[in-house]
């Protein structure tokens, strides 16, 4: 049986040395913590949330991430693909998630505020009713992914194919728009 750690705040911890414990992290609160290539891999977590921290290059092989809420934390090319698909659910503010993967993840609802998504893939995504809050999208891939009703207005450098994926009642603003004709290289003045 896993060890059971609740209501835990974690504050200025270094876990690029010495990784986190193995267990299962509920109503835990992370601050300034650093986690830059360590292994997080099996661990679970259930209604937490990431402060100021630095998850750079972390493994995420089975990792379980059940209401988990990122605030300001560098997150760089993380493969969220590999995380436990069970009750996935994660939140994203002001975040930097540049060069990291969603690949197949179901990310209905999810809220990204004010983050910087370049190059990141979405490929084959259930973004049902996400929300792309003024975050930038430059260079991420969106193919054959279901955007049904997400909110990208205020998103910048969009750039989507409608063709290659299922967008009914996604909304954009006039500015945005022209992000949906980017592949036929015409220019709207």
């Amino acid at each position: 049986m896993a060890n059971l750690i609740e209501e835990v705040t974690f504050e200025k911890e270094d876990y690029s040395i010495e990784s986190l414990e193995r267990g299962d992290y509920e109503l835990c609160t992370f601050i300034n913590c650093n986690f830059a290539n360590s292994d997080l891999s099996n661990i679970r977590f259930i209604d937490c949330e990431f402060h100021d921290c630095n998850l750079s290059a972390v493994k995420l092989g089975g990792t379980s991430l059940q209401d988990v809420r990122f605030n300001n934390c560098k997150m760089l090319g993380l493969h969220f693909d590999e995380c436990s698909d069970f009750l996935f659910q994660v939140a994203f503010d002001n975040c930097m998630l540049n060069h990291s993967s969603f690949f197949k993840k179901k990310l209905v609802k999810t809220r990204f505020s004010q983050c910087k998504l370049q190059e990141v893939d979405f490929t084959d995504c259930n973004l049902s009713s996400a929300e792309f809050d003024q975050s930038d999208i430059i260079g991420a891939t969106f193919t054959n992914c279901t955007l049904a009703k997400a909110d990208f207005r205020t998103a910048l450098n969009l750039s989507i194919d409608p063709e290659r994926n299922r967008m009914k009642g996604a909304q954009f603003s006039q500015q945005n728009v022209v992000g949906l004709l980017n592949k036929y290289q015409i220019k709207v003045g």
